[in-house]
């Protein structure tokens, strides 16, 4: 029989921030785990969990963890999205962008219809199939877990397991093959950098941001601690409003929403938000919230599926590869930038924004800068991948095949 041993708020968060730590550890020390661009949460918490199933499987004890501080982070994370998107910065990056965020739609609407064909075929319900299509892949687990709440509302079994797991491999899928493939395209076609040392210097401009989050003040601090929560507050408010209404949205896509509200009302009227502590404590949340979710997945219930998972992930590789490296190329010119452009969309369309800029930023550093490539990933990927991720899951959702 087994014993349950549920861990309360507090030492939940202890043993996510001690994933965090140990993520970071064993990401810095072991090459091999370095080479893969795993975030540090995915590291920590999947190592968590593999040790509560050692302890369920030896001992006969399950861990329980709590979610309402995992819950919060959410909604901290999605707010902060939302405030540093602003739409006049979308519109200044030019055509580059908007091919990236036509070619973002294309490639949510295939992997969904991948994910629901492979949940159909095995008899599962639909969602299923979201799950492990945009919302693992384009999305990551952040995105995964937030909708899987969703899933599990509408009495779906296992449904943070699944969303966990496909994200899990999406992520591993893509630090692997995003590198791999666009280092390859680069060498395929000669292609080199014209920028050369001269070029713009976008690690240094990375590096002036990081000083700059280091200098906030205690002030700056405080105001962008007030704004977050009078977003999620307001988002909270967007969400009882549209469900009076009979519109049921997630409550991490209103905390979203009323964050794009805030930032762009503000840039109406030439208000400039301090973004250095919002993008640090987004960040922040961000990794503390996929620990405590992978933490808390149930290995031994992922287990049964893995070879559905593993069929899916292959064939989301080998879709995504190809729109990146044949289509997107080709359209964006064939150039250095094409590529380094099309490896970034690769890095999120198969895993997330971390991987995407790892992908990078490993091509600039042995083949040369792309300073285009890297504001145009920006710009289409940092916030328009999940909005118009959120606006294709919920399209979707309205099919006769989900009620």
């Amino acid at each position: 029989m087994q014993q349950v041993l549920e861990l309360n708020e507090l030492y939940t968060l202890i043993v996510g921030l001690l994933a965090l730590v140990v993520g970071a550890l064993v990401t810095s020390k072991i090459p091999g785990v370095k080479r893969l661009s795993l975030p540090i949460s995915v590291t920590g918490g999947v190592l968590v969990a593999l040790l509560v199933a050692v302890v369920r499987i030896s001992f006969g004890v399950e861990v329980v963890f709590a979610t309402e501080a995992r819950d919060i982070l959410l909604l901290v994370f999605f707010t902060t999205v939302g405030l540093s998107a602003k739409i006049s910065a979308l519109k200044a990056g030019g055509r580059a962008v908007a091919v990236v965020c036509a070619f973002t739609v294309v490639l949510l609407v295939v992997q969904n219809l991948v994910g629901i064909g492979i949940a159909l075929v095995r008899g599962a319900h639909p969602f299923y199939g979201l799950l492990v299509g945009s919302l693992s892949f384009v999305g990551g687990p952040g995105t995964a877990i937030a909708w899987a709440k969703e899933a599990t509302a509408m009495g779906l079994p296992h449904a943070p397991e699944v969303a966990l797991g496909s994200a899990t491999l999406a992520t591993l899928a893509g630090a692997l093959v995003a590198p791999f493939l666009t280092g390859w395209l680069v060498r395929k076609h000669g292609l080199d950098s014209g920028e050369g040392d001269t070029g713009v210097p976008w690690k240094g401009a990375a590096e002036t941001r990081r000083l700059k989050i280091e200098a906030a003040s205690q002030m700056q601090i405080v105001a962008s601690l007030l704004l977050v929560l009078v977003a999620v507050a307001i988002g909270h408010w967007l969400n009882d409003w549209a469900r009076s209404i009979d519109i049921v949205l997630p409550g991490f896509l209103t905390a979203m929403l009323a964050g794009v509200l805030i930032a762009n009302v503000g840039d109406m009227f030439g208000k400039e938000t301090s973004f250095a502590p919002v993008d640090r404590g987004g960040a922040l949340s961000l990794q503390l919230f996929l620990a405590l979710s992978l933490m808390g997945l149930q290995l031994w219930v992922v287990l049964p599926i893995m070879g559905p998972l593993l069929l899916n992930v292959a064939l989301q590789v080998a879709i995504s590869s190809i729109i990146a490296l044949v289509v997107l190329f080709r359209v964006l010119g064939r150039d250095y930038d094409a590529a380094v452009t099309a490896g970034g969309f690769m890095g999120f369309g198969l895993a997330s924004m971390p991987v995407a800029f790892a992908t990078m930023e490993e091509i600039t550093d042995r083949y040369g800068p792309s300073a285009k490539a890297f504001l145009t990933i920006t710009l289409a990927g940092s916030f328009f991948v999940d909005l118009a991720n959120a606006v294709v899951t919920k399209a979707f959702l309205m099919l006769p095949i989900f009620k």
